[in-house]
C-alpha cells in the first residue's frame, strides 16, 4: 500500500465538501416541509453522504474487493482513484475513466435529475399556495417529477461509483419513494377527488407515454 494509493482516500475535506454542495442544491431544490418531504429528502442525502465517505474517505467496498481486484486484474493498484469507478475496473477498460460512456452518462442522469427537481419545486410550490393541483409544466408530463428527479441522480452516481453500500441503499430508497407517491397520491385524490382521477388518467406516474405525444395530432393537420 503506497502513498500514491493512500492519497486517494482520507480526503475528509472533500466528503464535506461534495456531500454538503449536493445535499444542499438538493434541498434549494425541493424546500421540504411536510414530514413526508423531510424523509424523500433525507434519504437522498444518507445515500449522498454514503457514496462521498468511500469516493474520498474510506474506501470499504474497495478494500473487500481488493483480493478479487488483484488476482483478476495484476498490476492493478485496487485503492487508487481510477480504480473506484468499479464499472469501468470490472470491465478492464484502459484510459481515463472520466471519459468513459458511463460516466458520460452519469453525469447527464444527474445534471438532469437537479433540472427535474428544479422546474418541479416552482410547480408544486405555487399549486400548494393557490390550494390547487400541480398539472402543469412536468406535472403534466409525469405525477412525480421530484421523485424522478431523486432516482435519476442516485443511479447516476451508481453508474459513475459503485459502493456495496449504495447499491444496497439504492433499491431501498425507490421502495420508499414509490411508497411515499402512493401515499400522495390517495391523499391527493381525498383532497381533489374527480379532478385528481382526471388528472391521473391522462398523466403516467413515472415515465411520460411518448408513444402517445408521437401520434398526437400536429397543428394545422
Amino acid at each position: 500500500m503506497n502513498h500514491e494509493s493512500m492519497s486517494a482516500y482520507g480526503l475528509w475535506s472533500l466528503v464535506i465538501i461534495n456531500s454538503a454542495v449536493f445535499v444542499i442544491f438538493a434541498y434549494s431544490f425541493t424546500k421540504p416541509r411536510s414530514p413526508r418531504d423531510w424523509r424523500s429528502f433525507g434519504g437522498f442525502s444518507a445515500f449522498i453522504v454514503a457514496l462521498f465517505t468511500e469516493m474520498y474517505g474510506i474506501p470499504l467496498t474497495m478494500y473487500l474487493l481488493s483480493g478479487y481486484l488483484q488476482r483478476r486484474f495484476p498490476g492493478l493498484d485496487p485503492l487508487s482513484h481510477d480504480a473506484g469507478h468499479l464499472w469501468w475496473t470490472l470491465t478492464g477498460q484502459q484510459g481515463n475513466p472520466h471519459f468513459g460512456v458511463l460516466h458520460i452518462l452519469s453525469n447527464l442522469l444527474i445534471f438532469g435529475g437537479f433540472i427535474l427537481l428544479s422546474a418541479a419545486w416552482h410547480i408544486l410550490y405555487a399549486a400548494q399556495r393557490a390550494h390547487k393541483l400541480a398539472t402543469t409544466g412536468v406535472y403534466a408530463r409525469i405525477r412525480h417529477p421530484q421523485y424522478v428527479g431523486f432516482i435519476a441522480i442516485m443511479f447516476g452516481f451508481l453508474l459513475q461509483w459503485p459502493t456495496i453500500l449504495t447499491l444496497v441503499m439504492f433499491p431501498l430508497l425507490v421502495w420508499m419513494y414509490v411508497h411515499l407517491a402512493h401515499t400522495e397520491e390517495a391523499d391527493a385524490e381525498r383532497e381533489f377527488g374527480e379532478a385528481y382521477r382526471t388528472y391521473a388518467a391522462r398523466t403516467p406516474r413515472w415515465l411520460p407515454n411518448l408513444a402517445e405525444e408521437s401520434t398526437a395530432p400536429q397543428p394545422g393537420r
